[in-house]
């Protein structure tokens, strides 16, 4: 058990354009540094970092994949005057946010040769994801070959989903042989979102009906009855379910034999066209998927880019009321992540889009909505029955606080 000195933990999350850490004191959940490396592999590469200081400190870098991210960001924190691991010794342990984990791990576990032997057997189902992943976790090993380290995944929210749930329409052997079925992501986001808004509502996590929505790059929608995911949006792989920045979502899979047979696309161009030129990306014609470009755009008077935000909002309210169906009813709704926490017209469309939700006892309030937020946030009517909450998502701090229950469950 780690003394009350070295109960600081370092959180690394790596993706294919970027690395994102957090250094973190854990008697206190006190945040000594964070940043990230972004734009890996293109120009303009850097790393910006706040160490507690009021200014943020910006440097341009040669980096060129998830790896040399990992080494810089621990020589950016090891010369930090406020760092705590000026030695590196100093760590307790390094946890690591890894996508998926197929069904052999859905709980944290300390990372060994197994570990990463199924993190890499399971990169076919997040190419985008896993092997950057799996990339930062080698680059610690050999930076702190002594430390532990924790995989933290994206998955292991939605392991309680139901059979009814998870299995796909095709058949049985593919599920029982190969691993084809929902598994669902953001997991820690929506269970960090969702044990927020039970202690905002001052009610067990146990009882409470919830749908969160993390609505981002990526976007996908969780039903949470009884603390428990019961359903989500997102499938096999983080392409299914709504329409994102630049993925397709949900699709008539019979699409994707139309654009080999007629337009003789190859797979790989096919699985680029769907993750990388769809979404709001493609539908609004804007160069990025970015919702802030397309909300601009709108206000030009692009009507491309006011389509693509109002299949956006559609689609998530039909999984909303998908969901209220799910699980008979619901407390609450939770919008989170950068657009869900900082899009109220984002949020006002979801809400007032058509007839609106009122029939499902949900009402927006037009001025509480446009409040800026960093702690939870209620935005309803007085006259909604639900309740409706902007929490603010720390994917890095739930990632913390699973790996020292993990590690050092005795301690409080």
């Amino acid at each position: 058990m780690p003394s009350s000195n070295k109960r600081t933990l370092l959180v690394i999350n790596a993706g294919s354009s970027s690395v994102k850490f957090a250094l973190f004191r854990m008697t206190d959940e006190h945040v000594l540094a964070k940043g990230m490396v972004e734009r890996i592999g293109l120009s303009g590469t850097q790393i910006v970092c706040d160490d507690g200081t009021e200014e943020k400190t910006t440097r341009v870098l040669d980096v060129k994949n998830a790896r040399d991210a990992v080494v810089t960001i621990v020589e950016h924190l090891v010369e930090a005057q406020k760092s705590r691991i000026k030695r590196k010794n100093g760590l307790a342990a390094i946890c690591h946010r890894v996508v998926h984990g197929g069904e052999a791990l859905h709980a944290p576990v300390i990372i060994d040769t197994n570990v990463k032997k199924i993190i890499h057997e399971n990169a076919f189902l997040a190419p985008l994801h896993n092997p950057p992943n799996l990339m930062g976790i080698e680059a610690c090993e050999a930076l702190f070959p002594t430390i532990p380290q924790v995989a933290v995944f994206d998955t292991a929210f939605h392991a309680t989903l139901p059979e009814q749930s998870y299995l796909y329409g095709l058949p049985y052997d593919l599920y029982r042989d190969h691993g084809i079925r929902r598994y669902g992501f953001h997991g820690t986001s929506h269970h960090y979102v969702a044990k927020k808004a039970a202690t905002h509502l001052q009610q067990p996590l146990s009882e409470l009906k919830l749908i969160t929505c993390h609505l981002g790059n990526g976007s996908s929608i969780t039903a949470i009855q009884n603390g428990q995911s019961v359903d989500t949006s997102m499938g096999f792989t983080p392409l299914e379910g709504t329409i994102m920045g630049t993925r397709c979502g949900s699709i008539d899979p019979a699409i994707v034999l139309h654009l080999m047979n007629h337009h003789q696309l190859k797979s790989h161009q096919i699985d680029h066209l769907l993750n990388q030129e769809s979404g709001i990306k493609g539908l609004s014609g804007n160069p990025s998927g970015d919702m802030r470009d397309a909300l601009s755009a709108m206000s030009a008077g692009s009507a491309r880019a006011a389509a693509a935000i109002q299949v956006y909002a559609y689609q998530i309210r039909k999984f909303i009321g998908a969901y209220v169906a799910v699980m008979n009813g619901i407390d609450a709704i939770v919008f989170t992540a950068g657009i869900g926490e900082n899009a109220p017209e984002i949020r006002e469309m979801v809400c007032n889009q058509g007839n609106g939700l009122t029939h499902l006892g949900i009402v927006l309030d037009a001025q509480k909505n446009t409040q800026a937020c960093d702690v939870p946030l209620e935005i309803q009517s007085r006259k909604s029955r639900v309740k409706l909450l902007v929490i603010p998502t720390d994917e890095a701090l739930e990632i913390a606080r699973q790996t020292q229950a993990l590690l050092w469950p005795a301690m409080p």
